[in-house]
């Protein structure tokens, strides 16, 4: 028997405005009506949730993480999908990391395809794939980095014929020797794939000749990127300003509370240029056991290694929208733009990312302040 379920008494959150007092009927995994309360007929045989004045938003979607819960994708993906589920993350890209060797790409690759069938792994969408072509001086260590003696069709073409049309976004840094062979076979391969700037200081020219076969993310955006001065004492113009200037690329963003990764300023200013249509924001999260340094005791969004130097986030997508709150004076329609629509938009996936009837009934229930107080999976009640 397919489930009807009516939210009622809430705020629905669309691209650019609220429905006040507002209810959603979802039938089976499908979105089949919306609107206010006292225009919209409620099915007598509805499942009823009382959202108790709080608002309704699509599902988000985490294009680029790597861990949850306290738990890499690569060692428990049920776990860390579970954990960002839990936070009101209904679509996921976990990320596949240049520190892996090409088998460990491999096993990764199954796990999450596997992963992906079954429990709270359904979220799993498919591939971040942050690597292995990534410039080692920034942010990809070359003692890490298995990667490093030159673009070889012989090394990654088992990837690509392995992952198929999984990999979501192929991140590369476009001033490597090679790159241009790499990116035309991925692209043969996966005609739909979404190629991202990301470990790089390649110049505009180098970026912007990638864009005709699909370069339209940047990759954590003005994080490991270099600069490329042509004199002392003034300014290069490199990845960011590359990214800045381009209508066509998404900017993906950390938003931690304390505006590390990104200083308040600079998401204002990224946000001014790019516009609401064009920014993404990621949780990038990682894990990393390492003490929290003197001063940071407050700070439970970021992770630090054991030389106090910060090792990525803690973020769920639902904590960098409370962050996009209090650091730019971003509404609550647009922060489920920057985490649902436009991710949505940029992988094409269709029926995600707002709510519409024929939409997939992926939904979120949360306050004023993105706490997530129910999940909806496919029309199924998660929490």
């Amino acid at each position: 028997m397919i489930s009807i379920i009516a939210i009622t008494n809430t705020h629905i959150v669309l691209k650019d405005h609220l429905i006040l007092n507002g209810v959603i009927i979802t039938e089976g995994d499908r979105i089949v009506n919306l609107g206010e309360m006292n225009k919209t007929d409620i099915p007598g045989n509805a499942q009823i949730i009382d959202a108790n004045g709080n608002y309704t938003g699509p599902g988000l979607i985490d294009i680029h993480t790597h861990a949850g819960g306290n738990a890499f994708f690569t060692e428990d993906p049920q776990r860390a999908a579970e954990h960002h589920l839990r936070h009101g993350t209904t679509s996921i890209l976990p990320a596949l990391y240049y520190n892996l060797s090409r088998e460990q790409f491999l096993d990764g690759i199954s796990m999450m395809k596997n992963a992906s069938k079954t429990g709270s792994g359904r979220i799993i969408k498919g591939l971040y794939m942050e690597g292995p072509y990534l410039n080692p001086k920034f942010g990809c260590e070359a003692e890490n980095n298995k990667w490093t003696q030159g673009i070889k069709r012989e090394e990654y073409e088992l990837l690509i014929e392995e992952v198929g049309d999984f990999a979501k976004v192929w991140c590369i840094a476009p001033e490597l020797e090679g790159i241009e062979e790499f990116v035309a076979d991925v692209k043969k391969a996966i005609p739909g794939i979404v190629f991202s700037v990301a470990h790089s200081e390649a110049s505009p020219l180098q970026i912007e000749r990638f864009i005709p076969f699909g370069l339209k993310l940047a990759t954590h955006h003005t994080n490991a990127t270099g600069d490329l001065p042509k004199y002392p004492e003034c300014r290069g113009v490199c990845v960011d300003e590359t990214v800045n200037f381009n209508d066509d690329i998404y900017a993906e963003l950390i938003c931690d509370s304390r505006g590390i990764h990104v200083d308040p300023y600079m998401l204002r200013l990224v946000l001014k240029i790019k516009g609401k249509d064009r920014i993404i924001l990621i949780s990038d999260a990682f894990v990393s056991e390492g003490p929290v340094p003197e001063g940071y005791e407050d700070v439970d969004d970021i992770n630090f290694d054991f030389a106090g130097e910060i090792a990525g986030s803690k973020l769920t997508l639902n904590i960098a929208c409370r962050n996009m709150f209090k650091h730019t004076g971003s509404s609550l329609c647009d922060v489920f733009r920057f985490a649902s629509y436009n991710p949505a938009k940029l992988l094409n996936m269709s029926g995600y990312g707002e709510i519409a009837a024929g939409n997939k009934a992926d939904l979120i229930i949360v306050d004023h302040l993105m706490n997530v107080k129910k999940v909806i999976l496919s029309g199924e009640i998660i929490i």
